[in-house]
């Protein structure tokens, strides 16, 4: 797929550090490798979508839940029916029940633990997702048959500052001062392509690209997420046992 060329950065961070939860179901755990259908090399569900919404997210930092509202867009488009469009004020009403306020700066954020088990018991704009499991983020085959199977991956990053003069989202080959991760702040995002070289994002309205060494040293965590807005007649994808999974979520969550 195409680079998307960058902007200058207008829209504010709002990620909060990646929970650690021990009950957080590992997607490796349900799947058949044996059966899993091969992800595809190139792999790309934007194309259906016109636009890609703000969410206010260029005046709050409220990306945690701008990229749900962006993944039932993706999710609805690439079913053959009309993109679903969730309302600005669904996404804020839902980022205002997760949020946490900085109590010294103001700053507002969101745990994404807390977005995925909130919409998972409440919905955001009536849409619902059925199940969420984290993901390797060192097993790209992983990433790709997960983008593929359940129409994308919702991912959480520490960005570095020297992300704001890129196009294409890149490792400079330092890990340190502006290259940092976390130098620019947390951002959270939804996967809905790949190819060799690129995974691409929806981010600020827009896509972006970025590489995979990139994603291998500022991608902090990523989950698969159930949705019958892209799970066509509740149909589980081939090699991943749902029934364990969900009968899993209900153990650890209620």
């Amino acid at each position: 797929m195409p680079a998307v060329p960058a902007r200058k950065a207008i829209g504010k961070l709002g990620k909060l550090p990646a929970r650690v939860d021990v009950r957080t179901l590992l997607l490796v755990r349900y799947l058949e490798r044996e059966t899993l259908p091969p992800a595809p090399p190139t792999f790309d569900m934007s194309a259906a979508v016109a636009d890609w919404p703000m969410y206010g997210n260029d005046r709050i930092g409220d990306c945690t839940t701008a990229a749900a509202g962006h993944m039932i867009e993706a999710w609805t488009a690439a079913t053959g029916v009309p993109a679903v469009e969730v309302s600005e004020d669904d996404v804020l009403a839902e980022f205002d029940r997760v949020k946490l306020v900085d109590p010294a700066t103001g700053e507002e954020g969101a745990v994404e633990l807390d977005v995925l088990k909130d919409w998972r018991r409440r919905g955001l704009g009536g849409h619902r997702i059925g199940a969420f499991a984290r993901l390797h983020l060192d097993d790209h085959e992983l990433v790709r048959a997960a983008a593929y199977l359940f129409g994308g991956v919702y991912i959480g990053l520490e960005l570095p500052l020297s992300a704001q003069r890129q196009t294409v989202w890149d490792w400079t080959h330092r890990l340190t001062g502006p290259a940092a991760p976390g130098s620019w702040g947390g951002h959270a995002v939804n996967v809905v392509g790949y190819d060799d070289r690129t995974l691409t994002v929806v981010t600020w309205g827009r896509l972006q690209t970025m590489t995979w060494a990139f994603w291998d040293r500022y991608v902090d965590e990523a989950y698969a997420l159930l949705s019958p807005d892209f799970l066509k007649r509740n149909v589980a994808p081939n090699g991943i046992d749902l029934a364990a999974l969900k009968r899993d979520l209900k153990l650890v969550t209620g």
